[in-house]
């Protein structure tokens, strides 16, 4: 990305801190194309689906039980949602503690690799779990925000959304044409004020349709591993899945 068209930088520090949370989950571990994926089922099982959630990790991937609980959240709601382990089983918690770590030497080449693992994964999951009425949905944290920004710049997507995303620059959101939810922390190191408003210029610009909302009193991360015992940080993290939800209940009819 050329530096001047940057919006959401490479992932930092906050990227890599968490609040584990408890809970049991609930999905099953597939295979699609080469990678491994967590499947969480809507409360209605059948061979194929009408609505699809690809959910595109933070650098903690599908592994991390967090992400494992907002996927089976997110099913709860009617949706079969498919979590690519585009991380390969190496996510960054086996990392981080490591004396002279240096994240992003370590998450560009993640990065790189995870765009030529996404498409055929892609294909795999929609000769699965799909079928001629499908509608596909995307979201994205940190990480996983070019995967989603990619997919609104298709013509088969029916929404995107992403949280507090890295990686993304105007490019991005020039040629995005589905509708987007936007949703961001106040405190955010990737994706800052002046690139949130930058971006909203763009999709104004365009008159995309799309949907901005920004928690106060939260940073970036919130989404998946803020600190539930902290209220508003929950309020936020619980407020963000729904709105999620909301946004491509909108769009699934």
């Amino acid at each position: 990305m050329a530096s001047e068209r940057v919006l959401a930088a490479p992932p930092g520090e906050c990227c890599t801190k968490t609040v584990q949370h408890a809970g049991d989950a609930v999905g099953v571990w597939d295979e699609i194309s080469s990678l491994k994926t967590y499947v969480s089922y809507p409360p209605q099982k059948s061979e194929t689906y009408d609505r699809i959630i690809l959910f595109f990790t933070d650098v903690f991937s599908p592994v991390y039980i967090n992400n494992q609980l907002i996927s089976d959240w997110y099913a709860s709601r009617g949706y079969l949602v498919l979590a690519p382990d585009y991380m390969e089983g190496d996510p960054v918690y086996l990392h981080r503690e490591k004396p002279g770590f240096n994240l992003l030497e370590w998450v560009q080449p993640k990065r790189d690799r995870a765009n030529g693992l996404v498409p055929p994964w892609l294909k795999g999951a929609k000769a699965k779990y799909g079928n001629a009425s499908t509608k596909y949905f995307a979201v994205g944290h940190c990480f996983g925000g070019p995967d989603v920004l990619d997919l609104c710049a298709t013509d088969w997507l029916a929404a995107g959304a992403f949280a507090h995303p890295a990686f993304l620059n105007e490019e991005h959101f020039e040629k995005a044409k589905k509708p987007l939810l936007l949703s961001c922390a106040e405190v955010d190191f990737t994706f800052p004020i002046e690139s949130r408003r930058k971006a909203e210029d763009i999709l104004v610009a365009k008159m995309a349709e799309y949907h901005i909302e920004v928690f106060a009193k939260v940073s970036h991360g919130f989404a998946i591993r803020c600190n539930l015992d902290v209220p508003h940080e929950r309020w936020a993290k619980e407020k963000c899945a729904a709105s999620v939800i909301d946004w491509f209940d909108r769009f699934s009819v």
